[in-house]
């Protein structure tokens, strides 16, 4: 490697820095704030270095990593995410039992292999990347350890991610077989001089396989059956960061294994997206309309614009990269913030989030601000205008149309109506009278929670009235896919 290769890799090597001076720290010395501190800190300077690294982008660092416009546009998200994950876990976890500091260790691990994922070109790299985030986020799910739900989640979650590698390793295997090479850009040329876009039952095989084991990581229909567990039994910071970093950054992946490996020259890669996409928007909405406990209605609400995030993948080419990168952001304030709230509400030392459907009901009274911006989160995910949740449908469906993919368009605007239902249900429970008997509207955290819930509204509707900027970087960074 050269010296410049380790100015285009800061980023990864400081946030490496920090959980390693994090490790040194406690073992010396356990105390909370000092951890929470070490793991803000080293986030934060993580991502201001996403700058300096930008200025030898694009940069091929070793045949594993590809440095670029769309890593560091992702590695930014990435990280600004985790600084938000990081400020809400502090009063959740300030007065638990469990001991803190190794939460935020396991929290800089995971963040640290979801970046190697929107940095990887490689499959090496790219099932490095997904085991580091995977094995992490099996510590953070699990992380109670004197409650049951957490401990069940967690053993689901080992189960079904073991079965998911295994079919990704095979499906890997498969393509290795055929073409000789796990190098995402070498893919393409090998394709065409073993025949064009004519169908190849080894890459074809070896396709399904990827796409049904990063099916199971973004709990894609009929892949998604642990979803709602896990996210009902995880604390709430860590179901926002499983909702949001760990599905955006798997789904920033795939986006550039499709579009660097030539897979929409085969219509079957394609017919296979669109049959998947179709079925997480209609069973992820429907589904939802069942729920009583509010992170099982958003873990399926996470299934259906997962969904809807395959409709603008099957554009290809530059439309899909600039509707699904703007999808994404808008998704990561959606949801991070409607789970930022359910942290603020939940009780410290509870044994479980308040999560309950009629834990919220009059919290409208009883707690305006909360309910005030959980409605504004709600209608934002339901796609109201004048929110950023309204213009990422609008790109998704411009993108499904200019695909003509009309079935997918088609079952996108109907998943959006029946979404809008339980949206609007929420709402009305926590504008209805509350009872003597409805848990208190007001949550344990205190002051570091709630820069993270002003910059995240303040995103929302910012980005929904004045998209131009976040659009104009998009294009300036992320369109130029290796």
């Amino acid at each position: 490697m050269e010296p410049a290769d380790f100015l285009a890799i800061l980023p990864f090597l400081i946030l490496t820095g920090t959980a390693v001076v994090g490790l040194l720290a406690i073992a010396f010395h356990r105390r909370h704030g000092l951890t929470f501190g070490l793991a803000l800190g080293g986030t934060l300077l993580s991502l201001a270095s996403v700058r300096v690294a930008a200025d030898l982008a694009p940069r091929q660092v070793t045949p594993l990593f590809l440095i670029d416009g769309y890593a560091l546009f992702y590695a930014g998200l990435i990280l600004a995410t985790t600084a938000a994950v990081i400020l809400l876990s502090y009063g959740y976890l300030a007065r638990r039992r469990e001991r803190q500091d190794e939460y935020y260790l396991l929290l800089l691990f995971a963040t640290l292999g979801a970046m190697a994922l929107v940095a990887s070109n490689h499959f090496a790299s790219f099932f490095v990347g997904l085991e580091t985030l995977s094995i992490s986020l099996l510590g953070l799910i699990a992380y109670p350890r004197d409650r049951t739900r957490p401990v069940e989640a967690g053993i689901k979650y080992l189960i079904l991610a073991g079965v998911s590698s295994a079919i990704l390793l095979f499906g890997m295997a498969l393509i290795y077989a055929r073409l000789g090479t796990l190098s995402f850009g070498r893919m393409v040329v090998l394709l065409r001089a073993l025949g064009g876009s004519a169908p190849d039952v080894y890459w074809l095989t070896g396709l399904a396989m990827i796409v049904a084991g990063i099916g199971f990581k973004l709990s894609l229909v009929p892949f998604h059956l642990w979803a709602p567990d896990v996210y009902e039994g995880a604390p709430a910071p860590v179901t926002g960061f499983i909702a949001v970093v760990s599905k955006g950054a798997v789904f920033a992946l795939l986006l550039r294994y499709y579009l660097a490996s030539d897979a929409y020259a085969f219509p079957s890669a394609l017919v296979m997206i669109n049959v998947i996409a179709i079925a997480s928007i209609l069973a992820g909405n429907l589904l939802a309309l069942l729920q009583n406990n509010i992170k099982r209605i958003l873990a399926y609400s996470s299934i259906a614009h997962l969904g809807y995030l395959l409709v603008a993948l099957l554009a290809g080419g530059v439309v899909a990269v600039e509707a699904v990168t703007y999808y994404l952001v808008a998704y990561f304030v959606m949801t991070l913030g409607a789970f930022a709230i359910v942290t603020v509400l939940s009780e410290c030392g509870a044994e479980a989030d308040v999560d309950a459907l009629e834990d919220y009901r009059g919290l409208l009274w009883r707690n305006p601000w909360m309910g005030g911006l959980l409605t504004a989160m709600f209608l934002a995910l339901a796609g109201i205008p004048l929110t950023v949740g309204f213009m990422a449908k609008f790109y998704a469906v411009e993108a499904g149309i200019s695909a003509a993919m009309w079935p997918a368009v088609f079952a996108l605007v109907v998943g959006s109506v029946i979404g809008l239902f339980y949206y609007l249900r929420i709402i009305v429970v926590m504008a209805a009278q509350a009872q003597p008997t409805t848990a208190p509207g007001r949550g344990g955290l205190q002051w570091a929670a709630y820069p993270a819930l002003a910059i995240l509204t303040i995103a929302l509707i910012w980005l929904g009235v004045y998209p131009a900027p976040l659009i104009a970087l998009i294009r300036l960074t992320t369109l130029h896919v290796g």
